[in-house]
């Protein structure tokens, strides 16, 4: 008989020793937490800490339900490393694990892992703290067109079947007289004209331009005002403009006089891209500027967030119902992309 353990399974160079260590760093910060949330009666819950790193795992390796993640952890000895399990025995119950994951919802737990492994890359100097790029992506929300219906209740003719055809043609929708049956908080909403209009969220980014991390993020409701007011109240939370010269690069659906105002009060100079055909915003004196140019240059580096975040962490289309979950999918697909980055830089810094 041959006995090992998943520590020495796990390859000394592996990529995710890198992300647990700052992981487990973080994590420590926030013990006083969770002790507060961690309940000593009746049957064993789940620790907290554990519950945030399965979280980490299920976007790192795009596993697509809790469910699936611990009949997984069942057999993976990469996994039960990182979560510092036996090798053998089993794991967790999965209604087990969603009722104690659900009980994190009260809290802040999740923006504050977030903050904590922002602050873990700022004391690696990895962060910049005068230029910034804002932008927003659209996450399809988990309903079908088939669930817009009149707030009235009339709703239109229906076929047979389980999954029947509804017809649509000539019929006016909008969010002021329809409603999801499935996801209410979902809106209808479409990023340009010629694109589909579809039932979603907002995603919105703060990234820093030195190395493309993300500092903060947040999940709105779908509206046209969505993007400018969700970069503001970023601005205002996670910027310190305080003595030093501070500057936020965006697109032209940043370009608006009343945003450009707010940001000039917050002390942030503009980079914002400027709308063809309409008067502009800024002037030659911001962008006739080298620094103008490099925000613009920089600031496309925010799709790569977007680009991992959906086609990995699964946020394309969330499989969670409600802003506050959808907002705390999203929130941790950050985190866990900011923890991969790190570990990419540290490997290449040597």
């Amino acid at each position: 008989m041959v006995t090992v353990t998943p520590e020495q399974l796990v390859p000394a160079d592996h990529p995710l020793r890198i992300i647990k260590k700052v992981a487990d760093e973080g994590l420590k910060r926030l013990e006083p937490l969770f002790s507060a949330i961690y309940s000593e009666r009746g049957r064993p819950s789940i620790p907290p800490e554990v519950l945030l790193k399965s979280q980490i795992l299920i976007a790192l390796y795009s596993v697509r339900s809790e469910r699936l993640f611990c009949e997984r952890l069942q057999y993976d000895f990469l996994f039960r490393w990182f979560l510092e399990l036996p090798g053998v025995g089993t794991a967790f119950d999965a209604t087990t694990f969603t009722k104690n994951r659900a009980r994190l919802l009260d809290g802040d737990l999740f923006r504050e892992f977030f903050q904590e492994v922002v602050e873990e890359a700022r004391r690696r100097k990895l962060l910049s703290d005068e230029h910034f790029t804002v932008d927003g992506t659209l996450i399809e929300a988990c309903a079908s067109m088939k669930s817009f219906r009149p707030k009235s209740g009339d709703d239109p003719p229906k076929g047979g079947g389980s999954n029947p055809e509804v017809d649509f043609k000539g019929q006016k929708r909008s969010n002021q007289t329809h409603s999801s049956t499935t996801d209410p908080e979902a809106k209808l909403y479409r990023k340009a004209k010629g694109q589909p209009s579809q039932l979603c969220y907002l995603g919105h980014v703060l990234m820093e331009n030195r190395n493309g991390l993300c500092t903060d993020a947040e999940v709105s409701p779908a509206h046209g005002r969505a993007e400018p007011e969700a970069a503001l109240a970023m601005v205002k939370r996670s910027v310190d403009a305080a003595g030093r010269r501070v500057t936020l690069g965006a697109d032209k659906a940043y370009d608006t006089g009343e945003f450009q105002v707010a940001l000039a009060e917050e002390g942030v100079l503009s980079h914002v891209a400027q709308k063809e055909g309409v008067t502009p915003v800024l002037d030659r004196r911001t962008t006739g500027r080298s620094g103008y140019r490099v925000s613009q240059k920089k600031r496309k580096r925010v799709e790569e967030i977007f680009g991992w975040a959906k086609t990995v962490a699964g946020t394309r289309k969330t499989r969670f119902r409600g802003l506050i979950r959808v907002g705390v999918q999203f929130l941790l697909a950050m985190t866990t992309y900011n923890l991969v980055r790190i570990a990419r830089l540290q490997l290449e810094g040597g």
